[in-house]
């Protein structure tokens, strides 16, 4: 009985258990905040891994949970050596510190038991890490990159490794008496120019010791024969052989007076090419720079200055470096420096410091005709001040030329500027002149050149020009002469010069091929426009220098050669055509005038004996004339170009004096055949037949002559638009102008179209050439 009583109650108590825990699980407060869970119908927990502000549990439905730094104390997990806790939201990692990894290849782990963290090796996994020219080095984390020899880690990329310039650095290790070279990784040293190496050194190396040259040691330029020069060097051989240091400054005053006479009477130096009389005054400006130098260490310290008869000067200094500044002056030239720049970084400071400049006027005859270039800075000033194009420029040496020289060999850049002053001849004002500063820059083929590189003019005014120049070299003041080029007055002459050649390739056929017109007028116009063809062809295709300030080639004296003949043999046909209109005109009833022979005898005869007389006498004074400033043309020096322009004012005032006749004799001619002519028709054709008159006998060359410097713009333009179009003035006057010609081109063009020439054209043109014989016999018909 008792058993099957208790079984009923029992399962009363689990239906109630199961009614309650029902209750209780549907009682969760539903207003917990993220990140949290319900603990009854009221309270909330955070979640692991978060904790609140206030209690572990809260009922507060506006509390936060925020995560727990797992990280950081006072709950800091240890992750154990070379690692590091890493926090995440609700939880933690742990991971290798940088430059290590985990054994087994892993990447996250969760306590320091299972920390295997072991260094990787940066260079093996990855071994172009490191750029160019450098090593990779392993360490313990990490890794380095490090340089070879001669190269440094860049400061914008640590992996990069460039180049060591030890010479601009100051690392090397290079005698004074050399120069530094840098190359890639390294460094030469090079014996100084004018200096040689010691016995038993080497050039290029560390260890390379020189010396300076000898002053009597100039040997002759290779390939140049001049009796002037072998007698002046062996004068400078015998100062060697007699030479004693403590007669230095007899020496010195030799030296200065062997220079003298090779230069007061060159000789047969002046005869010398171009550039190679350029080399050679190169090699005599270094040979003077080095030899006074040399001398000058031998000479007592103080101040030495000595002026020759020629009015060759040289001033120089010779004490213990100072720490201000020092200043030497003579007559000529002024120079202002520190005693810094003068002794140099190389040289002791325990001996003497030479500064010194020797001014040599007679110099620049050797340098003439020298190039200038301008820095571009200069240049694009020039541009602007003149707008146009820079093509070149020619110089006028004002100054002596002077040559400054230190105890500091290396005067290429210097850290402070140098300031001269110089005196010179007056300046000469004129359009596109200008007083510039300039210096003697040794090419590569050993020759020179003026330039302006690093020299800026200060003032200039009272014959004395102030300078600034950040290196040394021998300097003068030059006037420079700039050739600007005028894009619209070459635009002219090009356009101008191409409609000429067809208009005179018109005339050149309609005479040959139209034979009503055919007379000794015709023959002449016909040579006349062959002559001017064959000139305006090649002005148009040669008259341009290969370049404006350079040496003439045998390209360009050929075509000034030609040029000068086909212009003269134009002006020669020019005064045929007016010694032909007086036969025709004044002399017409004393009978014929000169035959074909004669006339292409003397219209090509005359302007090949003047050019055959002009280019011999160019050879035997050994002159340059066929080689122009800018241009392949005639040069302005030794009246060279009076061999041109002597004939043409001969011929164009003879051809003056013929028009003057002509026309006075077709007046009279005029009255007389025909009293009953009106005016107005007297008039039209005595303006033809001037106008005709004026170009064809080349009077529009006349404003040639008045182009002399300064040059006139106005005149400029003018000369060059007539002389442009002038074959078309003559296919006008002599073609279009002309009836005959009129009806030769109307019976081509009906020819040419497939039409007949009207019967009514015929009789009208037989009609006309009778009246025009009647008027003027043998005449073209104008």
């Amino acid at each position: 009985m008792g058993g099957p009583l208790r079984l009923p109650g029992l399962l009363c108590v689990l239906l109630s258990l199961s009614r309650a825990g029902a209750q209780g699980s549907q009682a969760c407060n539903p207003r917990c905040p993220p990140n949290s869970e319900c603990v009854n119908a009221t309270a909330c927990r955070c979640k692991p891994g978060f904790a609140s502000s206030s209690t572990e549990i809260f009922t507060d439905p506006l509390e936060i949970c925020d995560d727990i730094n797992e990280c950081v104390p006072p709950m800091k997990v240890s992750c154990g050596k070379l690692a590091d806790c890493q926090n995440v939201e609700g939880s933690y990692y742990c991971t290798c510190s940088p430059g290590y990894e985990l054994r087994s290849g892993g990447t996250n782990f969760t306590n320091e038991s299972e920390n295997t963290c072991q260094d990787v090796d940066e260079c093996k996994q990855n071994p172009r890490i490191c750029k160019g020219r450098s090593t990779c080095t392993n360490t313990q984390g990490s890794y380095t990159c490090q340089c070879l020899p001669g190269f440094e880690l860049n400061p914008e990329d640590p992996k990069l490794c460039t180049d060591v310039d030890e010479c601009s650095s100051g690392q090397h290790q290079c005698h004074q008496s050399t120069i530094c070279t840098n190359t890639l990784g390294s460094y030469q040293c090079h014996c100084r120019p004018g200096w040689e190496l010691i016995p038993g050194s080497v050039n290029g190396r560390n260890s390379t010791i020189c010396k300076v040259k000898p002053f009597f040691t100039w040997p002759l330029p290779p390939g140049v024969h001049s009796q002037s020069l072998s007698r002046f060097f062996e004068k400078v051989n015998n100062l060697h052989k007699d030479f004693k240091p403590v007669a230095a400054t007899d020496t010195i005053q030799n030296l200065i007076g062997a220079m003298d006479d090779l230069l007061k009477a060159p000789g047969d130096v002046e005869d010398i090419a171009l550039p190679v009389r350029h080399q050679v005054a190169t090699q005599l400006l270094l040979g003077l720079e080095q030899s006074l130098r040399t001398l000058a260490e031998s000479l007592p310290e103080g101040p030495f200055t000595y002026r020759s008869s020629s009015d060759t000067e040289l001033s120089l200094m010779n004490q213990k470096p100072g720490n201000g500044n020092v200043t030497l002056g003579q007559s000529h030239a002024r120079i202002h420096l520190d005693w810094a720049t003068a002794t140099g970084a190389g040289n002791s400071s325990t001996g003497t410091t030479v500064v010194g400049i020797l001014s040599n006027p007679n110099m620049g005859k050797l340098l003439v005709n020298a190039s200038l270039v301008l820095d571009p800075e200069k240049e694009e000033e020039v541009q602007k001040a003149h707008q146009g194009p820079f093509r070149g420029a020619r110089i006028q040496i004002l100054s002596p030329v002077n040559s400054v020289f230190l105890t500091n060999n290396d005067t290429e850049k210097l850290a402070s500027p140098v300031t001269f002053a110089f005196s010179h001849d007056g300046e000469i004002s004129g359009k596109r002149k200008e007083v510039i500063c300039a210096f003697w820059k040794i090419d590569s083929n050993k020759s020179g050149h003026w330039d302006t590189t690093g020299c800026w003019k200060l003032g200039s005014g009272d014959n004395s020009t102030t300078c600034q120049c950040n290196h040394l070299s021998s300097f003068a003041i030059l006037m420079a002469h700039y050739d600007i080029q005028d894009w619209k007055l070459e635009l002219i002459t090009k356009v101008g010069l191409s409609l000429s050649l067809v208009c005179l390739l018109l005339c050149i056929l309609t005479f040959l091929l139209v034979r009503p017109i055919q007379s000794s007028r015709t023959t002449v116009h016909l040579h006349l426009c062959v002559c001017l063809f064959v000139g305006s062809a090649i002005f148009l295709a040669g008259i341009e220098k290969e370049t404006p300030d350079g040496e003439a080639g045998p390209r360009c004296r050929l075509v000034a050669g030609l040029l000068h003949y086909c212009f003269l043999a134009a002006f020669c046909w020019m005064s045929l055509e007016g010694l032909v209109l007086y036969f025709l005109v004044v002399r017409v009833f004393h009978g014929q005038g000169l035959s074909t022979r004669w006339l292409c005898l003397i219209g090509y005869g005359v302007p090949l004996l003047i050019v055959a007389i002009s280019a011999a006498t160019a050879a035997a004074t050994a002159s340059e004339g066929y080689v122009g400033e800018t241009y392949c043309w005639l040069s302005k020096k030794h009246g060279f170009f009076w061999s041109f322009v002597g004939p043409l004012a001969f011929i164009i005032l003879c051809n003056a004096v013929i028009f003057v006749i002509t026309v006075w004799r077709l007046t009279q001619k005029f009255s007389e055949i025909n009293p009953d002519l009106k005016k107005l028709r007297k008039a039209r054709v005595l303006t033809v037949t001037a106008i005709a008159q004026l170009f064809v006998l080349g009077c529009t060359w006349v404003f040639g002559l008045f182009l002399f410097e300064p040059y006139s713009t106005v005149l400029t333009y003018i000369f060059t638009i007539l002389n442009c179009l002038q074959g078309l003035f003559l296919y006008v006057l002599l073609c279009l102008l002309n009836k005959k010609v009129r009806e030769e081109y109307r019976k081509w063009a009906c020819m040419v179209a497939g039409s007949k020439y009207s019967e009514f054209a015929s009789s009208t043109t037989g009609t006309s050439h009778n009246q025009t014989r009647e008027l003027r016999p043998s005449e073209s018909g104008m």
